[in-house]
């Protein structure tokens, strides 16, 4: 499978390129809440992350639901992954790392859980992204799904600011119905799509933004995030992420 919209070089480039990359994580880091109704639910035990170096949902799960966490991925800078363990009070030993590409790896074991965030939709065949998480899962297993939504305001923002970024991204992927019809091709059961969280947005490559970008995105943001005080619901205007999940057969 050749229509990975990225390279190696771009993720090298893309990472090397971060800055704030290690913190704490706190309890109530983003989808947590999500993570930990599905983890008690469906008794997890062990979970793998696909594509999601340097690893924050692995330590994440390790370290406050005390999962067996794998972290997968294409690129892996041991010494990012090592201070973002560090920062957390926590060992090399903790999780497990495995450096490969995902569309030739012969799995050695399946996982209770299998999780990406912001993966799927670096990729022109959505479907076959999504069947490769399954070659991981466990039979009775939970797939967990995230991507950002980019077809409302966040979207206008990327299309409009950073235009490169917003080309790395497969924009027909952001479909709610599109990712329930998958899901039933596949045969996972208990499906849920939604979109997630009332409003953010947010520049990529912030620091080599100009300031009228920012000016603008600071604008919409303190807009965006009134009217959903005063009207709260999620939506896919102004909602900025899509989160799914299933259970395999």
């Amino acid at each position: 499978m050749d229509n990975n919209l990225t390279d190696r070089a771009f993720w090298k480039a893309f990472w090397e390129s971060r800055k704030g990359l290690i913190f704490y994580l706190k309890p109530n880091y983003v989808f947590g809440d999500l993570l930990a109704k599905l983890i008690k639910k469906n008794d997890i035990k062990s979970a793998i992350e696909l594509g999601g170096f340097p690893g924050y949902y692995t330590i994440y799960l390790k370290k406050y639901q005390n999962l067996d966490t794998t972290l997968l991925d294409y690129f892996v800078h041991e010494g990012l992954v090592n201070e973002l363990l560090e920062a957390n009070d926590m060992k090399r030993d903790d999780i497990s790392i495995i450096e490969t590409d995902l569309f030739t790896y012969q799995p050695e074991k399946k996982y209770d859980m299998v999780l990406s965030f912001g993966l799927i939709e670096h990729f022109a065949d959505t479907k076959a992204i999504i069947k490769t998480h399954l070659t991981l899962l466990n039979p009775g297993g939970t797939l967990f799904i995230t991507l950002p939504n980019f077809t409302g305001v966040n979207g206008w923002i990327q299309r409009t600011f950073d235009p490169e970024n917003y080309s790395k991204h497969n924009i027909a992927s952001m479909n709610l119905e599109l990712l329930r019809n998958i899901y039933t091709e596949l045969g996972l059961t208990e499906i849920e799509v939604s979109y997630h969280g009332r409003f953010t947005v947010w520049l990529e490559n912030k620091d080599s933004s100009s300031a009228w970008a920012k000016f603008v995105t600071k604008l919409i943001w303190v807009i965006g995030k009134t009217i959903v005080k005063i009207i709260p619901f999620e939506s896919e205007f102004l909602s900025p992420y899509i989160v799914t999940s299933a259970k395999a057969k």
